[in-house]
């Protein structure tokens, strides 16, 4: 059998560390090709030593002069700079799959390099969608190529619809872990601090994600992403908190079954179902355990609380540019929260303002939503001016 190419941007994060894990134990059906990281030298280096890596992109240009000047990668490794190297990664000839797991918009050019040069796409960077789903989709169609959703909501529903037909989808019903914050009063939730919101009671993510997830922009961004995956219009994703965290998501079909996907709380699952497609192996982790007691709970997300995911779902209704603007303000808002330049619930504020301040409308070319996006995140930056401590 032929081993799968693996092309993985952002090696060294936590999706990163469970697609090694992975590649680790099916080293019969995946090779790792090339991967990705900020500025971790070391870490890259160690990755591409046990893997053989023989390519390897570093995006901080002074890290990746450091590393040309060191002896940590071995002399027939590859070594690529910046954004241009992330494209040239990703489109790699010899690849068959990209791993898009960096965090952010960064990694939009990336994608669409890697579906032009006739790679599937592994998607867990959910703002790639959320910031250009329209020409990213097109891409896709246009190169007869695979964008298969790493995340492992997107990941249960896409298991859940295997061999199923598009006409008898009802909708689509996103779970929640809740973040940790689900059972605060509105009293408490004046008092957290950045401490507080880096605590997620199920999941070991990067700050950055791990906020979103405590706010439930996470699953907005989530609902978003669904949007143009699925092709479900906005009255038929539907989000439910369940704080265990074993239900991924559930598909409901027009005559009310309803199919789950459940495993425990590990980015394996999804991932190795996601590179192996569409064949399996035995997995990573231990499974659910059957003859033990367990508990599933289920709850409508309180938005009064947690407006950030009314406010995704607004920006999805409204469609065009409007929901660039939220990820753009969301992201500038938890930067500025992580530097406790303001606080906790002044992050949905400062969404909101955005987007009431800036004029949405629906995009001819990707330039557009760029530009746009630049726009977004300066009106953000000064609304955020106004709320620093």
């Amino acid at each position: 059998m032929d081993r799968k190419k693996i092309v993985l941007l952002g090696a060294t994060g936590s999706i990163g560390d469970n697609t090694l894990q992975v590649v680790r134990r099916n080293r019969d059906r995946l090779v790792l090709f090339g991967i990705a990281a900020f500025s971790k030298i070391e870490a890259l280096a160690k990755i591409a030593n046990e893997f053989a890596v023989e390519h390897v992109t570093i995006f901080d240009e002074v890290a990746y002069k450091k590393a040309r000047e060191s002896d940590l990668f071995a002399k027939d490794v590859h070594l690529y700079c910046g954004i241009q190297g992330l494209t040239e990664l990703a489109s790699l000839p010899d690849a068959d799959i990209a791993v898009i797991a960096v965090p952010g918009t960064i990694c939009l050019h990336p994608t669409l390099a890697a579906l032009e040069a006739g790679n599937d796409v592994a998607l867990a960077s959910k703002e790639v969608l959320v910031l250009a789903g329209k020409f990213v989709m097109a891409a896709a169609k246009k190169h007869g190529r695979r964008i298969l959703p790493a995340d492992s909501e997107h990941n249960a529903i896409f298991q859940c619809l295997q061999n199923s037909k598009g006409k008898d989808l009802a909708r689509v019903i996103l779970t929640a872990s809740g973040g940790p914050f689900r059972d605060y009063s509105a009293e408490q939730m004046k008092t957290i601090t950045r401490e507080d919101a880096l605590k997620h009671p199920n999941w070991s993510m990067g700050p950055k994600i791990t906020v979103d997830s405590s706010t439930m922009a996470n699953k907005g961004l989530e609902v978003i992403e669904a949007h143009w995956l699925f092709g479900r219009k906005p009255d038929e994703i539907q989000v439910v908190v369940h704080p265990q965290s074993i239900i991924h998501s559930l598909v409901e079909f027009i005559d009310g079954s309803i199919l789950a996907q459940l495993s425990p709380p590990s980015m394996t699952f999804a991932l190795q179902h996601t590179l192996l497609y569409p064949d399996r192996s035995e997995g990573v982790t231990e499974t659910l355990d059957f003859s033990q007691v367990m508990q599933f709970d289920f709850r409508p997300p309180d938005i009064g609380r947690f407006p950030c995911l009314r406010l995704a779902r607004e920006a999805l209704v409204s469609g065009g540019t409007a929901p660039a603007a939220f990820n753009a303000s969301n992201e500038e808002a938890v930067s500025a929260f992580l530097e406790n330049r303001i606080e906790y619930l002044t992050i949905p504020i400062i969404i909101e303002r955005t987007l009431e301040t800036v004029s949405c409308f629906e995009p001819q070319n990707l330039d557009q939503v760029l530009e746009f996006e630049t726009s977004a995140r300066q009106v953000a930056r000064s609304k955020i001016t106004d709320y620093e401590s």
